[in-house]
């Protein structure tokens, strides 16, 4: 079977966990070469050890060195770069009064900034592959929930900031973005904290959906092959909605 990231080269943020988890061993299989980022140096190791043709840096996306670093390892370790896949992400709950500055700063730095950060260092990698981006933003980016207001603000900005990306480096670089429903991950019953009962707030959100389910980490994982891949050669500056109907319901 043929497959379709063969000797590509990627970077994946906030691959220890979750989507971003699924996503990196999905590219693997796929025959790619990852330079795996997350916080969790145990986590990550293990990981690394588990896929071929990876290497994991562990660091804060919110640091732009670190950014800089990510994409240096992608060179110095394989010799160039493919694709980019953005993932990293924390919640920052609570309202506008009660959120504090520090958080608020916090969540736009690791849902937004961080984005900047390493599309900045590796734009210039990119164009000469004729490579993609792809960010792992949020149904929150058009659909609001009680005390989410950072999450909320930063993934509407990461898809002005992915559509203008898309207008700059076309057709060198296609940039695009996924935006997941209810994912069964850990951030899914921590996003639940921020509901009156917490406790029913998940599973309404299954029922929610019209295919009556909650999403897997795969389902996300299958959509970012496909956006990164050949298949999806003519797409760009386009927001892929993954969440079980749930926008609509």
């Amino acid at each position: 079977m043929t497959q379709k990231l063969k000797n590509k080269i990627c970077i994946i943020t906030g691959a220890t966990s979750g989507m971003g988890k699924a996503i990196a061993e999905k590219f693997s299989s796929e025959g790619a070469n990852i330079i795996l980022s997350g916080r969790n140096a145990e986590r990550g190791s293990k990981l690394a050890t588990k896929l071929k043709r990876s290497v994991f840096l562990a660091g804060d996306v919110r640091d732009p060195e670190y950014n800089k670093a990510l994409t240096a390892a992608a060179i110095s370790n394989f010799g160039g770069l493919d694709i980019l896949s953005i993932n990293a992400g924390i919640l920052g709950l609570g309202n506008v009064v009660d959120l504090s500055i520090d958080d608020w700063h916090k969540t736009l730095d690791t849902n937004l900034s961080s984005i900047f950060y390493i599309s900045k260092y590796a734009i210039p990698y990119l164009e000469k592959n004729g490579g993609n981006i792809l960010i792992n933003a949020s149904i929150a980016a058009f659909k609001s929930f009680p005390n989410h207001p950072a999450y909320c603000a930063s993934k509407a900005a990461s898809l002005a900031l992915m559509k203008q990306m898309a207008v700059e480096y076309g057709p060198k670089i296609r940039v695009n973005a996924m935006c997941p429903g209810p994912v069964e991950t850990p951030l899914l019953w921590d996003s639940a904290r921020a509901f009156d009962n917490p406790e029913t707030a998940v599973e309404k959100a299954r029922e929610s959906t019209l295919l009556k389910r909650l999403g897997t980490p795969e389902d996300v994982a299958k959509l970012a092959l496909f956006m990164v891949s050949e298949d999806s050669s003519w797409i760009t500056g386009t927001t892929m909605t993954i969440d079980g109907g749930i926008i609509n319901s």
